[in-house]
This record gives structure tokens, sequence and C-alpha cells, in this order.
């Protein structure tokens, strides 16, 4: 297929997504021109199961910031278009529609001034599509004309950067981010874990001022942030663990910078 016939990509970086990669894949088919998918040393059936839903699968080395990947995936692209998920999101019917018609758009001639689109996300945690504690509307840029956006790469929940003007569509990624609290703690392990890395790589302060900061004050501030002025109380107790889990975010990173400090100093 020529560049000029692929008006939507679909790229995706994935790690051991056998779980979500055939729900994620599946929605997206009736839109995509082309599927890739950046397969970063997956040991299950992702690989496979990408293939036989006809994606073409890159495989590399799975980085601590995945975000490299995406980038390479998005680097990729061949649309005039590009769609970039996760595999634990689903693309939901009304946002199918908002691609589609798009698509009709630049078929008649009309010009598409925007350049990229934010997508509001509905995100499962728990069992529980939550509503509040700032995890919805959720927006993120995920849709976008090729060439005018792109990833830093410098934090795993960085937005895309974007050269013009964005806009909101329509519809929903359905994000089955976290349905067991097993799920919750593999990624929170992975987050802290490149958090404390972080502050190794800027050589931040270890002392009992700066250990009051992110074991007690820090963690108290996102509680209250997320479950009294966000209304995380809302949603119950999925709220309530939620902003629990992201108040222990802080002291946990700071605890494994401390761990690396000291390897240093033996």
């Amino acid at each position: 297929m020529s560049n000029k016939n692929v008006f939507l990509s679909v790229v995706l970086a994935t790690h051991n997504e056998e779980k979500n990669i055939v729900r994620c894949l599946q929605a997206v088919q009736p839109i995509a021109d082309e599927i890739i998918v950046v397969d970063g040393e997956s040991t299950d059936q992702t690989v496979a199961l990408s293939k036989k839903l006809g994606a073409t699968v890159i495989n590399t080395t799975n980085k601590s910031n995945f975000h490299i990947n995406k980038q390479l995936a998005m680097d990729e692209a061949r649309g005039k278009y590009v769609l970039q998920m996760d595999a634990d999101e689903v693309a939901d019917e009304d946002l199918v529609s908002f691609i589609k018609s798009i698509k009709k758009q630049i078929e008649t001639g009309e010009l598409q001034t925007t350049k990229a689109w934010w997508i509001n996300r509905k995100n499962l945690f728990l069992g529980t599509w939550l509503t509040k504690g700032g995890q919805y509307p959720d927006p993120v840029i995920r849709l976008y004309e090729n060439g005018f956006a792109s990833l830093p790469q410098k934090d795993v929940h960085e937005q895309m950067k974007v050269d013009g003007v964005t806009d909101t569509a329509q519809g929903h990624l359905l994000h089955y981010s976290n349905p067991i609290f097993n799920d919750y703690l593999r990624k929170f392990n992975t987050y802290t874990s490149f958090a404390a890395v972080q502050m190794h790589d800027r050589k931040q302060t270890l002392s009992i001022f700066t250990a009051i900061e992110y074991c007690i004050l820090q963690p108290l501030k996102t509680f209250f942030s997320l479950y009294v002025r966000h209304r995380g109380y809302v949603d119950g107790v999925a709220g309530f663990v939620f902003a629990l889990m992201s108040s222990l975010h802080h002291p946990v990173a700071y605890l494994k910078y401390w761990e690396l400090h000291k390897k240093d100093n033996n």
C-alpha cells in the first residue's frame, strides 16, 4: 500500500500485553489503514496476536521509559493521520465515528486546520470507572496529523508536543489500566523505580528535610488534592484507594532513590 492510500496509522508500544492487545486492535480495525506495534521484548503472545490481527511488528528492547518505544512507532507511521494508543486502551464507537468524519472531510476537500486532538479517557480502577479524583475526563493528545506531534521522551506521563492548532475529539479512549489491584501494583513499582532514577540523575538532596517533604508533605498534598479537592470520595472505595496509592508514590520513589544512593557509596 502506497503512502497516499494510508489515511490512518494506529501505532503502539507493547510489552507483555497479551491480555489487552486483541481488544485494542479489534476496535480500530475498521478505521486503521496500517497498524504498527513496537514490541519491547515480550515473553508472552503479544507479538503473535498482533501479527494475527494484521499489525506490522518491530522488535526492540524494553526500555524503562516506554515513551521512547512509542516515538519509534510514531516515526514508522505512513498515514496522513496517526492514532497513538496504549495496548490497554480501546477506542469507543464515538471516537471511531469521529475519525471517520475527519477522513470524509478530507475526501470532500474541506480544509482541516487542526493538527492534533485531545481525547478524553475513562479510567478503570479496581472494577470502577473513575469519575472524579482528577481521573476524568483525563484528556490526552493521541490523534494528530503526521509530522506535527512528538513525544519529549523525558517522562512516563508526559503529553505530546504539537506544532499547530489543537482541538478536542468526540468520543473516548476506554483505559483498562488497572482492573485488578495486582495490575496497579506492577505499574506502581515500575513508575516509582523510574522516578527514583530521575532523582538519582538530578542528584536530589538526601536530608531530613527532603525526607519530610517526600514522605509526609507531598503524600498529604496529593491525597488531599485527589480525594477532597477533586472529589475522589464520589467514587467510593476505589476513589479512596486511588488517592491513597497515588500519595504513596512519593515516599516509595524517595526510598528507592535512597537505596540507589547507598549503593553508589558502598
